[in-house]
């Protein structure tokens, strides 16, 4: 594995690996590789005969009272996992490099944006949107692979791929789970042991919904106010939000339609610790 810290270095060596008509994939992380990541990174080695991974902590995704320095940054164990995952070039830029001075451009992103964790975090999915697109420009992948996790980012980077006319495709990776349906998130680390086990009344919840859901209740308030009411009662976590989307368009949606895709978002704490959570259901 080749680690690469400058832009213009990455994209000689991508331009050369295209020129070698090798298929290029790229796996975009902050780093603080877990079990999510690495499952991006095997779905990366199916679809292409190149894997880049990238890390960097995106200091334009953080908002005014979200810890910037605090974010982990365990590089050499990082490394390690990444090799031992078959990634062949690790890009690794420092600020500087993809935020020079006089650096001013940023995405702008629209509706889909503005609710839900745009709404808990103003600017986030803009900056979200900007490295993307440079770390696109800088990489030059013909695959891009994102977790399912974060669908709301997931149906930004896709509405931005499609918009911009981007020559890539994004494919979706599923969650990873653990043993409780708990989705493997870098936040897990800040939950204790009772708090882990207590989380996975967010599984259970969407397990809930998806099956009222293909028992053909098409009213999805309802079915959303079932999984806030079965999350609250555990003690240690309350509800932030319990939505369902149009899985095309992420529009909020009310009542289903049948043969329609719908995705069902969850935000919740669990102690003091926020996690999302999200599934994929079809109305029958």
């Amino acid at each position: 594995m080749q680690i690469i810290n400058e832009p213009e270095q990455m994209q000689a060596i991508a331009d050369k690996l295209r020129l070698n008509r090798q298929l290029l994939g790229v796996v975009m992380t902050m780093g603080a590789l877990h079990e999510g990541h690495l499952s991006l990174i095997k779905l990366a080695r199916e679809r292409a005969g190149t894997v880049i991974l990238t890390i960097f902590v995106n200091p334009k995704q953080f908002g005014p009272s979200e810890d910037l320095h605090r974010y982990p940054r365990p590089f050499e164990q990082d490394v390690a996992l990444a090799n031992a995952a078959g990634v062949d070039y690790l890009f690794a830029p420092e600020d500087g490099s993809i935020y020079p001075e006089h650096f001013q451009t940023t995405l702008q992103c629209g509706a889909i944006a503005e609710r839900f964790e745009g709404q808990q975090r103003p600017g986030h999915f803009n900056g979200v949107a900007t490295i993307v697109t440079k770390l696109f420009n800088i990489t030059k992948p013909h695959t891009a692979i994102f977790g399912e996790k974060d669908a709301q980012q997931l149906a930004i980077i896709r509405r931005l791929v499609a918009d911009m006319n981007l020559d890539v495709t994004v494919v979706a990776a599923p969650i990873i789970r653990e043993v409780n349906g708990l989705a493997v998130s870098s936040r897990n680390i800040y939950l204790s042991s009772h708090e882990r086990s207590s989380a996975g009344a967010l599984y259970r919840g969407l397990c809930h919904a998806e099956q009222r859901v293909a028992n053909g209740e098409h009213n999805l308030q309802t079915i959303a106010a079932e999984v806030a009411e079965m999350i609250n009662a555990i003690p240690e976590c309350r509800v932030d939000y319990v939505s369902f989307v149009e899985e095309e368009s992420f529009a909020l949606a009310e009542r289903a339609k049948a043969s329609k895709e719908y995705r069902l978002l969850l935000a919740v704490f669990c102690g003091s610790v926020r996690l999302l959570d999200n599934m994929k259901m079809r109305a029958e």
